[in-house]
């Protein structure tokens, strides 16, 4: 009988050697035309109106295949603010102000830099979390990749050797991703409801920190996945009592009759890293779902 290691395992050209095949056609009117180029080498193909649900499919398959391939098995989403500055840059934004109005933003963004330090440690925490039976990573950082709370939260992983993701998206103005995120899961979108979608399908948790439109967009996304029963329930803390109150009157909601009473346990209050954590290990250990072996008091 034939041994099997002399059946091949394919019998066409891998896509890659088909494009550096054709890299190397002979110029002639035909070769040079843009019909001629592969589909998925033609640029100006792919960026047509008509092709949006190929990159629709795309935007969601590329950072799927590579999170899977990462070993990835479930993320802490950290949401927050792009403006509140590292506690070492608070004075600096003062002292920047020129008007009443500038210098009081600034003592109030002041007030709110001690998140950068929580969304810090709760990263640091939560990155020591092990991987599971299956060898997968479980509860890896994950924000959007850019500066403020977010970096905060990248670097918190970097700090006791993790990695993290960065989930970064094209705006008018320029979003580097900031210094901290696993360069091999820095991703960037163009859609935000697909980028929504990579920040929700690992999450097993999440904290909003401070923030303003977009944090309140992927919060309350959130909230009314979970409260429509789209999404299963997951530990939801919103780091900052007083803002989120200040800000949103979930009370008023309720006494309009536009949302439940029982809408309001969807999520947690809470102020320092240890008490998310805390309260993130009791809901899990309760209901048995994931076993954690994290300890707060290691966290850098």
């Amino acid at each position: 009988m034939m041994a099997h290691r002399k059946v091949p395992k394919r019998v066409f050209a891998r896509a890659k050697e088909d494009a550096a095949v054709a890299e190397t056609a002979t110029e002639t009117p035909q070769t040079t035309s843009a019909s001629y180029k592969l589909a998925f080498q033609d640029s100006d193909f792919l960026l047509r109106d008509d092709l949006r649900p190929v990159r629709f499919q795309l935007e969601l398959l590329k950072p799927e295949l590579l999170l899977e391939e990462a070993g990835i098995g479930s993320t802490f989403v950290m949401y927050g603010s792009a403006r509140i500055p590292a506690p070492d840059k608070a004075d600096a934004l003062v002292e920047a102000a020129t008007t009443d109005r500038q210098r009081r933003i600034a003592e109030r963004l002041k007030a709110k830099s001690r998140y950068y330090d929580e969304a810090r440690k709760l990263a640091a925490i939560a990155s020591r979390c092990p991987t599971d039976a299956d060898g997968k990573r479980q509860f890896v950082v994950c924000s959007g990749g850019g500066p403020s709370i977010m970096e905060g939260a990248n670097r918190g992983a970097h700090d006791v050797g993790a990695d993290s993701i960065g989930l970064n998206i094209v705006l008018p103005f320029e979003q580097t991703p900031n210094p901290y995120v696993t360069p091999q899961l820095s991703f960037q979108f163009h859609y935000f409801a697909l980028r929504k979608m990579h920040f929700l399908l690992r999450a097993r948790a999440v904290a909003a920190f401070p923030g303003g439109f977009g944090t309140l967009d992927e919060l309350f996304e959130l909230l009314t996945l979970v409260q429509t029963g789209k999404m299963a329930q997951l530990p939801i803390f919103l780091f900052g009592e007083e803002f989120w109150r200040r800000v949103v009157n979930f009370e008023a909601l309720v006494d309009e009759g536009v949302i439940g009473e029982n809408d309001l346990n969807l999520f947690r209050f809470v102020e320092t890293a240890e008490e998310a954590w805390d309260k993130l290990t009791t809901y899990y250990a309760t209901r048995d779902r994931i076993h954690l072996h994290g300890d707060p008091s290691k966290a850098a």
